[in-house]
């Protein structure tokens, strides 16, 4: 059985990196910020991934995001996931070439499929996230891209069911209405999901504490948690996290 894994999630735009609350977002320091508040040498023993997102809501400076990525990831060994506006072939040769180990793609999985099965066949399934961002409303939940922005009028897990066939690895399967809010993750999707896919599923929007996180994980279909609660893991966080979910009887790697 694979083992659940601990990710986090930075949301970077234009020189710092940011808080979001349904998707609305709030910036909270720069890189320097960033390195006097989180040790990522530390950091790296006590997530699985680390997942750096570029939430630009104008056309983004890639070389100075890749930059700032490897300036995040200075000696920290552990599996990088970046996302972002990648709606070329070069943008996923840029992200790969600066370390990405998987590619998080959302509204080119609506907008340009092809490009993202021509990243399949040349990649391979396992570097492919598909991410989805939801809503619930009336009673239904709603697919958005464009960081929210756009509607899809399509059901959510018709939209799962296409990724599978698409061939994507896994999803990051992210609430916008528990975004940012530390109410914990909606569990409710999963039962949406059950018959839809048998993808691997990251679980994001909604972490406030260690115990979300546990109830997620115990949760059948959920392989993994992200958080990108910078205030509420920040300083040793994130290690204490990890120790109480392996104390919880959650099945992770121990270092």
């Amino acid at each position: 059985m694979a083992k659940k894994r601990l990710i986090f999630t930075l949301l970077y735009q234009k020189g710092g990196f940011y808080l979001s609350r349904n998707f609305r977002l709030q910036k909270i320091g720069n890189l320097s910020w960033l390195k006097i508040n989180y040790n990522f040498y530390s950091v790296a023993c006590a997530i699985d991934e680390l997942v750096i997102l570029d939430v630009s809501r104008e056309k983004p400076d890639r070389q100075e995001f890749c930059e700032v990525v490897n300036e995040v990831c200075q000696n920290c060994f552990m599996p990088l996931a970046l996302g972002g506006h990648i709606n070329s072939l070069d943008d996923a040769k840029m992200l790969i070439y600066n370390g990405a180990d998987k590619l998080i793609i959302n509204t080119a999985l609506h907008e340009n499929p092809n490009l993202v099965r021509e990243l399949i066949a040349i990649y391979g399934s396992q570097c492919i996230i598909g991410s989805v961002d939801y809503k619930i409303e009336e009673g239904s939940f709603i697919v958005y891209t464009n960081q929210g922005k756009k509607r899809l009028d399509r059901p959510l897990n018709e939209h799962i069911e296409r990724l599978g066939e698409m061939g994507v690895g896994e999803l990051y399967l992210n609430s916008i209405d528990r975004d940012g809010t530390g109410q914990g993750y909606v569990s409710e999707v999963l039962k949406q999901l059950d018959s839809a896919s048998h993808l691997p599923i990251i679980q994001a929007g909604g972490a406030g504490n260690k115990h979300h996180l546990q109830e997620s994980l115990e949760c059948r279909g959920v392989d993994a948690v992200a958080t990108a609660n910078l205030l509420n893991f920040v300083g040793d966080g994130l290690p204490k996290a990890r120790e109480f979910l392996i104390n919880k009887g959650i099945s992770m790697a121990i270092w």
